[in-house]
């Protein structure tokens, strides 16, 4: 039962995407907080971008809307790629996933 446990512990963690607080680009370091002018210049262009609107709560209720931009970074074969989501400009979170 242990080992049973073990395993579909292990398969969960294998199969979730990592979040980060910071990838490297090159020698540069990119972290949570940077502006999107910031991450271009250490990164250099995103494989893909887009944005999404997305809105803002106060509790239950809607107050009013922001925009995500997310980009996505194909960092090469045998990596996850890098998906950077910022707020307005602000960098707010790092995720590796599959490709």
């Amino acid at each position: 039962m242990r080992r049973l446990l073990y395993i579909i512990l292990l398969l969960t963690i294998v199969s979730t995407d990592a979040v980060a607080d910071t990838l490297r680009c090159g020698s540069k370091i990119v972290s949570v907080g940077m502006t999107q002018d910031e991450v271009l210049k250490h990164c250099g262009k995103p494989s893909s971008s887009k944005i999404e609107d997305h809105d803002v709560r106060s509790g239950a209720r809607v107050v009013g809307t922001t925009q995500l931009h997310i980009w996505t970074y194909n960092r090469g074969s045998g990596q996850r790629a890098a998906v950077l989501e910022f707020d307005q400009d602000t960098l707010l979170s790092i995720t590796f996933v599959s490709k």
